[in-house]
């Protein structure tokens, strides 16, 4: 007979959601397959495209709590206002296309359930996981980044702008998010990384990035920004 425990529901899984009417009921889907999950926590920031009247019109599984901001604030404002309402031991946050696989949970929150992480980032850029080949400059943008909150926080990330991100809630209930858009992504690693008391691991993940017709919304502009967030939380 097999005596093996399920696991455990401890983990909160933040989906901020902007124009993403194509995709966000089939991400909805994917993260409640999941075993781990106890709660999704969406918040539609403000979408002109349809995508408001689908979540309010679509019949969820309980684990599913839905919020709205009345206009586009930008990620980091639908994301504090995700955390802010989060009940699981574990918190991690997915974007509502698919350019990331939520089946990655299950081996990210290893090294936090094994008791040896706080923080566990799924990188794109350490290898053996399938990746997209497309938008060079966009590598050579994050991997600049990620070269310079290397050396400004002496730590060895390899993907500092991945969306992929899990904490233990202790942890996030230590940082007041002050960016309201993709800056978040920065900010949260810059105040991560500064308080060394948080054991941070990463894990190989896979990418099935989009380009720009089929919906990515980062442009080059965002590094200028991404840049001045880790210089200013550095020191500051």
């Amino acid at each position: 007979m097999n005596f093996e425990r399920k696991p455990e529901r401890i983990l909160s899984v933040v989906i901020p959601v902007y124009n993403e009417r194509g995709t966000v009921l089939r991400i909805i889907e994917k993260v409640l397959n999941l075993e781990i999950v106890a709660e999704i926590i969406l918040v539609d920031d403000g979408s002109s495209d349809g995508t408001r009247e689908i979540l309010e019109q679509a019949t969820f599984d309980r684990r599913v709590k839905l919020f709205f901001h009345e206009r586009n604030r930008g990620k980091g404002a639908a994301l504090r206002t995700g955390f802010s309402h989060v009940t699981g031991e574990v918190v991690t946050i997915q974007d509502a296309d698919l350019e990331y696989d939520p089946e990655e949970f299950n081996e990210m929150i290893r090294p936090i359930r094994d008791g040896v992480a706080d923080v566990v980032y799924g990188s794109r850029l350490s290898g053996g996981k399938p990746q997209r080949v497309h938008l060079f400059w966009h590598r050579v943008g994050n991997g600049f980044l990620t070269f310079l909150t290397d050396i400004l926080y002496n730590v060895t990330l390899t993907d500092m702008e991945t969306c992929y991100k899990m904490f233990r809630r202790e942890v996030l209930e230590g940082i007041r998010i002050e960016s309201d858009d993709f800056s978040v992504e920065p900010e949260l690693t810059a105040k991560i990384c500064r308080n060394k008391r948080w054991r941070i691991y990463e894990i190989p993940i896979s990418y099935y990035g989009r380009n720009f017709a089929e919906g990515k919304k980062i442009t080059w502009r965002h590094g200028f920004s991404a840049l001045w967030t880790l210089l200013k939380y550095r020191f500051t």
